[in-house]
């Protein structure tokens, strides 16, 4: 199997490769969708600060919705470029972390300490380049239960290895609701502005976001072959056909109040 099959495997856990193909090292490895489950908020975890505190704290709080990664910081690979391609549609996107939706990666790894995690915070904040609310982007580390535990609700299947002496594990973002819930995937290290503004969208109901971010809403839906969200025809034709309806019986009232203006019997 050739290096680049491999990144495929990992990077878009849905490539299809046969299960004997797959090396011994990357199987069962993968992400297994599991759209609206509830994350385990009364897990403990310690953020970048050292402070122990139940999941809720940062998700499911309520009022935003969170983007999640579960990545490891001392990732000498896979998780360097899936932060480098987050850190990179945040700051091409219009909305604002900790002001518009929230941020939070989760560690993998057990061994790794707040510290750790501040730094790897720091440096991408300074990447990002504007200024965030402290609880808007956190870093988070756990213990092996609490990592699992979430790990096994978000289907999200990675194993140690010991030769390596590094995590085997596939790349995705997920977007969660502001109580909780997982709403959509979002695979690979390069990400469109456009899907995660709809992911978001779509996490908090349509709340977030302009008029004419909620007509592209109706016009896109997730496309889960592409893993991406795609233009549906559909929609988008019965929007233009309702748009094309209010022109024209617009077109025919202005004619008509003309006419009677003008003295003319319609």
């Amino acid at each position: 199997m050739t290096w680049g099959v491999l990144l495929l495997i990992l990077v878009f856990p849905a490539f299809a490769v046969a299960e004997d193909a797959i090396p011994r090292e990357l199987q069962g490895i993968g992400i297994e969708e599991h759209l609206g489950a509830a994350l385990p908020l009364d897990l403990p975890f310690t953020d970048e600060d050292g402070t122990t505190v139940p999941l809720r704290q940062y998700i499911g709080a309520g009022e935003k919705p969170t983007l999640v990664a579960l990545m490891y910081n001392g990732c000498p690979s896979l998780c360097g470029l899936l932060m480098n391609g987050v850190v990179k549609v945040f700051k091409a996107f219009s909305w604002t972390v900790g002001t518009d939706f929230n941020f939070v990666a989760v560690s993998i790894d057990p061994t790794e300490t707040p510290d750790l995690a501040r730094e790897k915070k720091a440096a991408l904040l300074a990447e990002y380049g504007r200024p965030t609310t402290p609880t808007g982007w956190r870093h988070l580390v756990g213990t092996e239960t609490s990592i699992r535990a979430l790990a096994d609700v978000v289907g999200f299947r990675y194993r140690y290895d010991d030769d390596q002496q590094q995590y085997a594990h596939a790349a995705a973002i997920y977007a969660v609701t502001p109580d909780g819930r997982l709403s959509r995937y979002l695979y690979g290290i390069d990400f469109r502005p456009l899907d995660l503004k709809l992911a978001l969208m779509e996490a908090d109901g349509g709340k977030i976001g302009t008029t004419l971010d909620h007509l592209l809403l109706f016009c896109y839906r997730y496309d889960p072959k592409g893993k991406k969200y795609a233009l549906f025809a559909t929609r988008l034709m019965r929007a233009g056909a309702g748009a094309t309806v209010v022109l024209l019986g617009a077109s025919l009232w202005t004619l008509s109040r003309r006419r009677r203006a003008a003295g003319v019997c319609s």
